[in-house]
């Protein structure tokens, strides 16, 4: 039996260098499967359970007789590497639990977080792992944030044109600085600030309660990071398009953002049917599906319906159609990788040099294609 002091090393997922030492002797980098194995099932204090059969499911699943000890310590720490996958796998077969919907007794937060897991994630095992090990700090702030700026912007600018549904026909609201305006496309800060921006009630309405109900559920489940990376890969993805394919039209709204999550989280539903749990999810896929296409029917009819304001054209729908072509490839990558290291995915650093790539066309569009073309630019306001 190994020490109080390993035991709780392997609680809290720290290895002092002594402790490495007695469970690797010969600094070869791997532990012995029954070294551990003793450890995992005679240590002296209480593990996460969902912890603990992954650990046991690791070990099991090798063919070699020990351990990655760089993959153990990761694992502990619950950070995202190839031996998740190798341990779920194989936890699947031989470590058979309760199903995560029976669990009783949770309180309001756990309850939530048990709807969240079964809503986003497609495997059981998956689910019990996200269940046990996700904890209320950091909370999912980026979305909630967003989306109260995006409120407060809208209502500014409503009490300011006394307008509050098709804002894009009063002369001053093209007058802001937040929005994107190909006349005003050396202000950089534009391709961004524009998500702020909204024509109305209307799509401000459809995107805050997209990026509420799903965005956040998303956040939760894969980190601030990966969605917020997601998000904004929409936008600026959204504003550098139509500045490529509708290039004499301005921008408002965090449609592509909002595309990409969306487009991301039901490809990734498509892609495994089967697995998800979520309830009546066929009807709210055609549901999801009905109201995405109506926004952008909607969009469609915006920009080409006269008559035109004096201000030039009406913002255009190319930033929908290039937000849900980020979020059905990068952001499908991004959900299919739960607990699991992008940069060790080829296919992720295809898609990263695919953005860049395409970032770097958009620049140099941006500096030499009007002048080219000979682009007639309406007068920025």
């Amino acid at each position: 039996m190994f020490t109080v002091r390993e035991s709780f090393a392997l609680k809290t997922g720290w290895f002092s260098p002594s402790v490495g030492v007695q469970l690797d002797p010969e600094q070869t980098g791997f532990i012995a499967v029954e070294n551990f194995t003793s450890l995992a099932e005679h240590h002296e204090l209480q593990l996460d359970p969902s912890k603990l059969e992954m650990l046991l499911a690791l070990v099991q699943s090798n063919e070699h007789g020990d351990v990655c000890y760089q993959e153990l310590i990761e694992l502990l720490n619950s950070k995202r590497s190839s031996s998740f996958r190798r341990a779920i796998a194989n936890g699947r077969r031989t470590l058979q639990r309760e199903i995560l919907l029976d669990e009783t007794g949770l309180g309001v937060y756990k309850r939530f977080v048990r709807y969240v897991a079964y809503e986003i994630l497609p495997c059981e095992t998956d689910r019990r792992w996200y269940f046990h090990q996700t904890k209320l700090c950091p909370p999912p702030v980026f979305m909630a944030i967003l989306t109260v700026v995006q409120i407060i912007v809208f209502m500014c600018y409503g009490v300011m044109l006394n307008k509050w549904v098709l804002q894009t026909y009063q002369p001053d609201f093209m007058k802001s600085p937040l929005v994107y305006h190909p006349g005003h496309r050396a202000q950089i800060w534009r391709f961004f600030s524009y998500m702020f921006m909204h024509v109305g009630l209307e799509q401000l309405g459809f995107n805050a309660l997209l990026q509420l109900m799903i965005g956040v559920p998303l956040e939760m489940v894969h980190g601030i990071l990966r969605i917020s990376l997601l998000y904004m890969a929409g936008v600026i993805a959204g504003s550098l398009t139509v500045s490529i394919t509708d290039m004499r039209a301005p921008v408002v709204g965090g449609s592509g953002g909002v595309y990409a999550l969306c487009s991301a989280h039901l490809a990734n539903v498509v892609m495994n049917w089967a697995g998800m749990k979520c309830p009546y999810k066929l009807l709210r896929m055609v549901l999801a599906l009905v109201c995405m296409s109506s926004e952008v029917g909607r969009a469609v009819w915006l920009r080409f319906s006269p008559p035109l304001p004096s201000s030039g054209p009406q913002p255009s729908f190319m930033a929908h159609l290039s937000g849900a072509v980020v979020g059905i490839s990068m952001g499908l990558l991004i959900l299919r990788s739960y607990e699991e290291s992008l940069h060790k995915q080829c296919s992720w650093w295809v898609l990263i040099f695919s953005f860049i790539t395409f970032l770097l066309f958009a620049i140099f569009w941006n500096i030499f294609a009007y002048e080219l073309l000979g682009v007639q630019i309406p007068p920025p306001p």
